[in-house]
């Protein structure tokens, strides 16, 4: 490697590989136990945990440590149902027919639809917005690299905190998401939705998609060389 800045790897932590092994399993039991839900209560969550949660998300490798994301935190009730007015009326035209047949029929099974109240009912919206430029300071203005995978990595560090937190949470996309850039009061020149999540507990009547319960084993997602 080039001469560089560095300290000593002083906080890993090391398992005998029964201990890790052990680890790893109860990890995957939990990531068995979380599930995106459409079905929120209002149940009022504290701006602590959410602060917290996104601390964590904010440790998640990055290009160039640039650490290219903004999180937008709303509780707010009239910003929820600002989002809300917009995003059904996006989706209303998506489910009209805008997103074509085979996407309509890859969704029909989770039974989605054009009405959102959980952009209301639930207790915290966070709006993730990506970075074009930026830097490992906030004033820095340079380019940012890889934004698309190191917002991502953000976001699942996000997801699996708020889950560890004894939350549950869902993933969600209008198209377009530039109305997210307005009410968030956004630089539009700069930073692009990436993804809004919902975050709470969930409602008493809450289900699971039987749908959402398939997933690959692991010969068809990993391959040993």
């Amino acid at each position: 490697m080039q001469d560089h800045a560095c300290v000593p790897l002083s906080d890993y932590q090391e398992f005998s590989p029964e201990e890790m092994l052990n680890r790893a399993k109860t990890f995957y039991a939990s990531c068995q136990r979380r599930h995106t839900i459409r079905s929120f209560s209002d149940r009022p969550v504290s701006r602590e945990l959410i602060e917290t949660c996104i601390r964590a998300a904010g440790t998640a490798p990055s290009g160039a440590n640039h650490q290219p994301w903004h999180f937008v935190a709303i509780q707010d009730p009239d910003v929820k149902r600002q989002i809300r007015e917009q995003a059904e009326a996006l989706e209303s035209s998506f489910y009209a027919g805008r997103a074509g047949e085979e996407w309509l029929g890859a969704l029909k099974p989770l039974g989605t639809d054009a009405h959102k109240p959980y952009l209301e009912n639930a207790p915290w919206l966070i709006a993730i917005f990506s970075q074009k430029r930026g830097g490992i300071h906030a004033e820095d203005n340079q380019q940012n690299y890889y934004v698309h995978e190191s917002v991502g990595l953000a976001t699942g560090f996000l997801i699996q905190a708020l889950h560890q937190a004894g939350l549950v949470t869902l993933t969600h996309t209008p198209k377009p998401m530039s109305f997210l850039t307005e009410v968030c009061q956004r630089d539009a020149d700069n930073e692009r939705p990436y993804m809004l999540l919902i975050a709470g507990y969930p409602a008493q009547d809450a289900t699971v998609p039987e749908h959402a319960l398939v997933k690959k084993s692991l010969d068809e997602i990993a391959t040993f060389i």
